[in-house]
């Protein structure tokens, strides 16, 4: 890191010149990294010298009429014309029955240094728990009034999971930002196109392609700091480091890429007030990955790719109190792409294999490893220029393996078998997409989910929207009604300590309704009202208190959550942009731990012609509830979280062609808050970088 980072500012002198379910006993996981070696005491003076009561004073004036306008931003969103994820059938915007978030790639090269789960909580309607604490928080997906296990993430078009996990979610700590080229977020039950899980949200994530050069290169840095709020310590605690080469030679294409993150600074756990200093747990992440193509002919191309995955995390003990525990995970991923076009359409089959390899060292050592290969493959006929049709068919094998050790013995024992925790889904679907002359359009489909250990059960969609002009503008009103299928993880169902293999997927209908209203790229604004039932709901529950013995069980009565999101963006003078959202959320009481009522964005953006820009950005998260074992009385307790604001700064500027530098400051009034009770979160933090491009 120190030679390359060195490199890398002297290069940029010469350009200026002109040359996270975690599991239930083991709390919460952090992840920091210590490298005294990089001190900016000089740096960071001059924004402490910012940071005067009087700037405060301003600064938090701004946040307050921004969050007042009801009109908030999150990411600079940006709409673009044609949205794929919702039918698997690019559709102009208009014409989509949906309102789909995208995060662009000129948004993610202004968030390196960022992780991917800050980087999309940032988006309307979603909250990522854990994004604002220490680095190896393990993360919760809400979204709707849903968990981890209703949210699919697809990376480049296939689905991902770990089947040794808790909610059978993939864990978005894994994945570096400088690997991603767009992220793409449908919120709604969209079980159809996506299988088991799409309940509340689907969030695809893209990676980088080649470049269309014989060869390129792109290296990007960042430092920064990783304080709590009111800490005093200033020193780097962030290092992010990435290198990528790719071109295209003739028919042939290729990429390589290396990642490298480490993060310090936090503890997991907050040491009580007067008490010292919990000890730092680091975060350490490598990511290697290798992509080839090659296009046979005009018609048909194929890539394949293969992976490295690894990070080292500390985390502290479930009593709260300083621990020496670590987290290891390592996932080898391989698979790739095929696509064939034809005059009226075209066939595509995505695929991939995982295997995930996870051990906790803890006063309860634990070791894990899950396998699971997943494919996508449909065709996608256009019988006319209005009229298509998705035929496909989705296949998912997962198993995982399990060790402990046992109550006074000091070797591994297996205790879970891939021979019997493990299931197989086949599931073939077919959706429509027509869009009329006069403005109706429809998007509907059905699925038959073909579960190994749970048989067949079918969901479908309707969604039809109707669209108008109104002189230079456009109303679009939407409508839709659809229904998911959750199976219960391998975990849920074969955990030797609580696992219940009588469990029953979760059923789940979700009603929409709104409208878009839109003028060109300039202006929309959209209001979305939404109603979720969930029946089954699998909850994690105590049946013998004084055995202290607890289980996954299927709670009998129904589950409702309903909500509004509303979403605003406004270009306007050319180079000012303003856009925001609200998200109103409302689950049944015993569910909502975890998930604000009221959740607002708002950003302010200036573009100085095509080489830099600047923005401020403010996100509001309202009171939430949280429950945590009370390790004194040996019961679960629940608590309210106040609400919080954070004010954010950020900005890029091309030096020249080959250098961009960027800076960012993230919760400029260093604002105290709480994402889980107990835990450490982010105070005032800087951060600085630069990205070459050869």
């Amino acid at each position: 890191c120190a030679t390359t980072t060195t490199v890398g500012l002297r290069l940029m002198g010469r350009c200026a010149t002109g040359e996270p379910g975690d599991l239930p006993w083991f709390g919460k996981s952090v992840f920091n990294f210590r490298d005294k070696g990089y001190m900016m005491e000089d740096f960071f003076q001059l924004f402490s010298v910012l940071f005067n009561r009087k700037m405060r004073i301003n600064f938090l004036m701004v946040g307050l009429c921004l969050l007042v306008t009801g009109v908030c931003w999150s990411q600079q969103e940006q709409q673009l014309d044609t949205v794929w994820i919702d039918s698997k059938v690019p559709v102009a915007r208009k014409n989509s029955g949906k309102v789909v978030a995208t995060i662009t790639q000129e948004t993610l090269e202004r968030s390196t240094g960022k992780s991917v789960a800050q980087v999309i909580n940032e988006v309307s309607g979603i909250e990522i728990n854990g994004s604002r604490s220490n680095e190896g928080q393990n993360l919760g997906y809400f979204v709707r009034g849903g968990r981890n296990r209703q949210v699919v993430i697809l990376v480049d078009g296939v689905p991902m999971n770990d089947a040794s996990s808790i909610s059978n979610d993939f864990d978005l700590r894994l994945l570096p930002v400088t690997n991603v080229e767009r992220i793409e977020i449908l919120k709604g039950a969209s079980s159809v196109l996506y299988g088991s899980g799409a309940a509340t949200a689907v969030i695809s994530i893209t990676t980088k392609k080649e470049s269309a050069k014989p060869i390129a290169a792109t290296f990007s840095s960042a430092l920064g700091t990783n304080r709590a709020s009111g800490d005093d310590q200033n020193n780097v605690a962030e290092v992010t480091n990435s290198v990528a080469v790719s071109g295209t030679l003739s028919k042939f294409t290729y990429r390589a890429e290396l990642n490298n993150r480490y993060v310090s600074g936090l503890s997991a756990v907050s040491a009580p007030e007067g008490a010292p200093r919990f000890e730092e747990d680091v975060f350490n992440r490598y990511n290697v990955r290798a992509d080839l193509g090659y296009q046979i002919s005009d018609r048909v191309k194929v890539r394949r790719f293969f992976g490295l995955d690894h990070f080292t995390t500390g985390f502290d003990d479930f009593s709260f109190t300083d621990a020496d525990n670590r987290a290891i995970s390592d996932q080898i991923r391989t698979g790739g792409n095929f696509e064939w076009k034809y005059n009226k359409g075209k066939v595509v089959v995505n695929d991939v294999y995982t295997r995930i390899e996870r051990e906790f060292e803890s006063s309860f050592p634990s070791r894990s490893d899950a396998r699971t290969y997943n494919f996508d493959a449909y065709i996608n006929h256009r019988f006319s220029n209005r009229f298509n049709v998705v035929l496909g068919v989705n296949g998912n094998f997962s198993n995982f393996n399990s060790f402990s050790i046992p109550f006074g013995e000091t070797e591994f024992a297996q205790d879970v078998d891939s021979e019997t925790a493990k299931f197989d889904i086949i599931d073939p679907y077919v959706n429509v997409v027509f869009i009329s002359e006069f403005g109706l359009q429809l998007n509907a489909g059905a699925r038959l989910n073909n579960h190994s250990n749970y048989g067949t059960h079918l969901v479908y969609h309707v969604n039809p929207s109707y669209g108008f002009d109104l002189g230079s503008t456009n109303v679009k009103v939407l409508a839709s009604y659809s229904t998911a299928y959750i199976t219960p993880s391998l975990f849920q169902l074969f955990s030797p300590s609580f696992g219940n293999t009588e469990l029953e997927p979760e059923e789940n209908t979700t009603l929409e309704g709104g409208v878009e209203v839109s003028s060109g790229s300039d202006f929309r604004v959209s209001v979305v009202y939404f109603n979720r039932d969930e029946s089954n709901f699998v909850d994690f529950v105590t049946v013998d208190p004084d055995l202290f013995i607890s289980q996954y069980q299927n709670i009998g009565e129904d589950f409702t959550a309903s909500g509004i999101e509303v979403e605003v963006s406004k270009t306007f003078a050319k180079n000012w942009q303003f856009a925001g959202n609200y998200t109103y959320t409302r689950p049944e009481e015993r569910f909502a731990l975890r998930i604000p009522e009221h959740k607002a964005n708002a950003s302010l953006s200036y573009r100085f012609g095509t080489k830099g820009n600047v923005s401020v950005s403010y996100q509001f998260n309202g009171d939430r509830d949280d429950s945590f074992f009370n390790p004194d009385t040996f019961e679960a307790e629940t608590v309210t979280l106040e609400s919080f604001g954070l004010l954010n700064l950020s900005g890029s500027y091309q030096l020249c062609e080959q250098v961009t530098v960027f800076a960012n400051i993230f919760n400029l009034l260093d604002e105290e808050y709480e994402e889980i009770v107990r835990f450490q979160t982010r105070g005032r933090n800087a951060r600085v970088g630069f990205r070459l491009n050869f």
